[in-house]
């Protein structure tokens, strides 16, 4: 070879290696679709921001996750304030279980070539801006548990096709412009009224298209025959339709429980979804046998163990603290199946379970940032405390979370213990709620005690306190306190403050300084005034509104939301104002110190600014 012939073969071959250096995933296709989405989307927060076309493939990315086989299970982007478009090249993602788009702003059509991903347990698609007609395509997907496409301008009919997915449990078609009739063919048939409410469509069932008679002659005995053959094809239609209809009955009314069916020792392997069942021999392995020195932490359910499995992974194995008993298989067994329905970007992802006749196992993701209440007032020396933006974020993440469990979840999740310690953080410090559905979940042997009292001291509202009785505005008078204790990195039952005087609940301590005008000495020292004073309001506001005396005073943990991201807080405040100015003056004679009505110039609060319910 001379040497020009040389010099070209390596200016080829330098080519051909730069060409591979920055295509884009070096010919991974899943890692292309992933990428053209990308693209095609509008991303003001950079949450695609490690969404890098050179890797090799795209598991390292957030807010996806792959399989053992380098494939993509999984798309979190919730709540990500994305705007743009779906692409068709999501349709190559052949081992997608969950497509996690809601609560966007997301346009155009819902890609006919969704209908490729078979795997597809979940398509969440809801509270976007999507348009068009819901893809005939969608009926493929018989693997398809999860569908909610509710919130959008989707119009047209709903596709017949989805009547053959019998594998549907949720399904949300509610606040789109669809017409036509509701079809009622198969098992769904028995999904309630709310899941097709404010469209245009028609009560009337879809019915068989009847049967075809010979064609009447002028002879009397045909028109007979006619007449007979005509019965006999609508009996057998009917004979043939019974057992289908009685099959979707019966899977609606029997729990499914096939999954739970195979003894864990014998089959650790078998998945429902994501959700595995791991032997009891394999979690010991995992815990080092549960030894102390894997203790993450300790609570009235249980303790928390550090564990790594097999294949490399962190886990938290949480050994659920009970009696030893045999009963109550089954309805445990439900309600690990209820909490791993719950999918959401700011929930604890319950990744497993183990059930034997003396044990109950759940096993989740370990969340290397531990909790808030940790990094809040147990964290290293070398550890940086948390920055306000960080508790900002955690404030709006645990909301949506909770907002997730009481208006998305169905039956709705009740947590019944929110608390700073209860707020897991992950790698980016996102905020997870865990232990969510575990107070039902440790009720299961006494399913007649449906009032037993589970909380912590300082975070229990009042009317649960007195009655025993839970609802939503529990959860959201202990997300008050739960912010309290963001804002100050105080405790919300603290002993210690008794040597100052001062209020031993945290509620009450900051009341108390609030009326003594001394909203700094609020504010967690650890920030060393790195903090925005409004922003500080802000969240004192929204904290004094969740832990209001009487629960329907308190606003939804949906309305909490809205009011965080700058939607209605001002008016809901101005409101509150007026009413409690209007109870002081009318208990003022009862109790002439309780004056909250902050006005200090040092401060730079407003006179309105600050008070709180008594």
């Amino acid at each position: 070879m001379d040497r020009s012939a040389a010099i070209s073969a390596s200016a080829f071959l330098c080519f051909i290696l730069l060409v591979f250096r920055f295509s884009p995933v070096s010919g991974n296709a899943e890692g292309d679709a992933l990428n053209v989405l990308k693209t095609n989307l509008a991303d003001p927060n950079n949450v695609l921001q490690s969404w890098d076309p050179t890797l090799v493939n795209p598991c390292t990315w957030f807010h996806v996750t792959c399989n053992g086989d380098n494939s993509v299970t999984r798309v979190d982007l919730g709540n990500a304030n994305l705007s743009g478009l779906l692409v068709s090249q999501l349709g190559q993602l052949q081992n997608l279980q969950y497509l996690e788009l809601y609560s966007n702003n997301i346009s155009g059509t819902i890609p006919n070539e969704l209908g490729n991903l078979t795997n597809l347990v979940s398509l969440d698609l809801y509270l976007n801006s999507l348009s068009g007609p819901i893809p005939d395509t969608l009926g493929k997907l018989k693997k398809l548990r999860f569908l909610r496409l509710n919130n959008n301008t989707l119009n047209g009919r709903i596709p017949m096709s989805l009547t053959t997915v019998d594998a549907l449990q949720v399904l949300d078609l509610s606040n789109n412009h669809l017409t036509g009739q509701i079809p009622v063919n198969g098992s769904f048939s028995l999904f309630t009224p709310i899941s097709f409410a404010n469209n245009n469509l028609e009560s009337v069932p879809v019915s068989p298209p009847p049967p075809i008679s010979p064609t009447p002659s002028s002879s009397g005995g045909n028109s007979v025959t006619a007449a007979i053959a005509g019965g006999v094809a609508a009996g057998a239609a009917l004979l043939f339709a019974a057992p289908a209809i009685l099959l979707a009955w019966w899977r609606r009314r029997k729990p499914q429980d096939d999954f739970f069916d195979v003894p864990a020792e014998e089959d650790p392997e078998v998945h429902l979804g994501q959700l595995k069942r791991f032997s009891l021999r394999e979690l010991q392995v995992a815990a080092d046998h549960f030894s102390n020195k894997n203790i993450l932490g300790r609570g009235g359910f249980g303790k928390v163990y550090k564990g790594r499995l097999a294949d490399g992974s962190l886990v938290a194995v949480k050994r659920l603290k009970e009696e030893r008993t045999q009963g109550g298989e089954m309805q445990f067994q439900t309600e690990v199946e209820m909490i791993s329905m719950a999918v959401h970007r700011n929930l604890l992802r319950l990744r497993g379970f183990c059930m034997t006749p003396t044990e109950r196992l759940l096993v989740y993701p370990y969340m290397a940032n531990g909790s808030v209440a940790s990094c809040l007032r147990d964290r290293p020396e070398a550890q940086p405390p948390l920055d306000w933006p960080i508790r900002k974020r955690i404030a709006l993440g645990s909301a949506r979370g909770l907002a997730y469990l009481h208006d998305h979840c169905d039956p709705k999740i009740i947590h019944r213990d929110v608390k700073a310690a209860n707020i897991l953080l992950d790698e980016e410090f996102e905020a997870v709620v865990g232990d969510f559905g575990l107070a039902k979940l440790m009720d299961y042997k006494d399913t007649h005690v449906t009032t037993a009292v589970r909380g912590t001291i300082g975070h229990i509202a009042p009317e649960y306190l007195s009655t025993g009785k839970s609802s939503e505005k529990t959860d959201v008078f202990g997300y008050g306190v739960m912010l309290l204790e963001l804002i100050t990195g105080q405790r919300a039952f603290d002993l210690a403050r008794l040597a100052n005087d001062d209020d031993v609940m945290l509620l009450d301590w900051v009341k108390g300084l609030l009326s003594e005008k001394k909203l700094e000495t609020l504010v967690d020292a650890d920030l060393q005034g790195n903090y925005v004073e409004d922003e500080v309001e802000q969240l004192i506001q929204v904290a004094l509104l969740c832990t209001q005396s009487s629960p329907t005073e308190r606003p939804k943990m949906s309305e909490v939301v809205r009011m965080l991201e700058g939607d209605g807080l001002a008016e809901r405040w101005e409101e509150w104002q007026k009413e409690e100015m209007f109870r002081q003056e009318f208990n003022h004679i009862h109790h002439p110190t309780t004056d909250w009505i902050i006005a200090d110039s040092t401060s730079n609060l407003r006179p309105d600014e600050l008070s709180g319910p008594r």
